[in-house]
């Protein structure tokens, strides 16, 4: 970070020279015989005779420029603009612009000697320039302050959204667990020879959660968690229930947010399973053009006779917040729920 903030200082600064050397090449490209005209000087011999003068005069005036460049957009605006204090602020501006053309005066007819430059003619040559430098100074600070502004603004946001994202992904762990740990109960009291491989499973299910989900994962890893928990499943239902997967052309090309899939698998199994004769669920997912299509189907029962407990819901509710949050604009999610049938079709496009 210090790095970054440096570079990016030094960028700054570098700008402002560039802006202001550029700036000072204005003085040059001016003929000098109207330069000579204006100041009425005698002759072009009298001109080159002090173009040394010239040369000191026009680096100390330029050097003023950018003293009232930076003394308007640091001091005068935030100071006085932005507090509302508009009186004074034309009154400082007045009185520095008197101050620039009394010393331009000074200094010209004392570094080059015999030249008739009055405050006046100060003022007539210079008034043009420094109401475009003031202006010009006015913008900057504004335009700075109001980038400052969205970037604080666009932080807070993020930080918000970090703040946000990190609660609900911490929401996963323990509903995935009451799950699972309810189904290790019931192969405990059935005393299945399926228990000890299913702790087995269980414990690379919880290495992959607390060790692999802090970041984007890849798809592939995304697939093999949901495989494991898909067998978990499977070692506790048996033939009770028909299990129908697909996955293909699922490569580790293509990234994306850990645990974002599992709460449509948990819900399959959570809602599909119970009050039928012959319970069915369909997982299938592939790859398509960068984009993942995903589509979790199960036996259901109409949702007046279902049975609700107090953890339901948290799965679905806490994964459209999240695809909300990171996949803005990038997703598709369609839940179609009918009499005997509950259809979940996800599409998102991942990197």
């Amino acid at each position: 970070m210090p790095g970054k903030f440096n570079r990016k200082k030094i960028f700054t600064i570098l700008i402002h020279v560039i802006c202001w050397g550029l700036l000072f090449t204005l003085p040059w490209v001016l003929k000098p015989d109207r330069s000579m005209q204006e100041t009425k000087m005698p002759d072009k011999e009298f001109w080159d005779r002090n173009m040394r003068a010239v040369l000191i005069l026009a680096i100390i005036l330029r050097a003023l420029w950018i003293a009232i460049f930076y003394t308007n957009a640091n001091i005068l605006v935030p100071r006085l603009v932005y507090k509302g204090r508009y009186r004074d602020y034309f009154l400082s501006l007045t009185a520095i612009l008197v101050s620039f053309f009394a010393l331009d005066a000074l200094f010209f007819g004392y570094i080059i000697k015999g030249a008739n430059f009055t405050f006046f003619r100060s003022l007539s040559f210079n008034l043009f320039p420094l109401i475009f430098i003031l202006v010009a100074s006015y913008t900057y600070r504004i335009t700075v302050d109001q980038l400052k502004r969205e970037r604080r603004e666009k932080d807070t946001i993020n930080e918000n959204l970090k703040t946000e994202l990190a609660l609900l992904r911490s929401q996963v762990s323990p509903h995935f667990m009451f799950n699972v740990l309810n189904n290790m109960v019931a192969l405990a009291r059935k005393k299945s020879d399926l228990l000890e491989p299913s702790l087995i499973k269980l414990s690379q299910l919880l290495r992959y959660m607390l060790y692999e989900t802090h970041e984007r994962v890849s798809l592939r890893k995304e697939v093999e968690y949901l495989e494991s928990y898909i067998d978990l499943q499977k070692q506790r239902f048996g033939n009770t229930v028909s299990i129908t997967t697909s996955f293909a052309d699922i490569s580790d090309h293509h990234e994306i947010e850990p645990m974002l899939l599992i709460p449509f698998v948990e819900n399959a199994f959570k809602h599909g399973v119970v009050m039928f004769d012959n319970p069915r669920i369909d997982i299938n997912m592939h790859m398509e053009n960068n984009t993942l299509h995903f589509h979790v189907g199960n036996t259901c029962v109409e949702e007046s006779l279902e049975e609700k407990d107090k953890t339901s819901g948290i799965g679905l509710g806490n994964v459209k917040r999240r695809l909300e949050l990171l996949y803005p604009e990038k997703h598709k999610l369609v839940i179609d729920r009918g009499s005997q049938w509950f259809d979940v079709t996800l599409q998102i496009e991942l990197t």
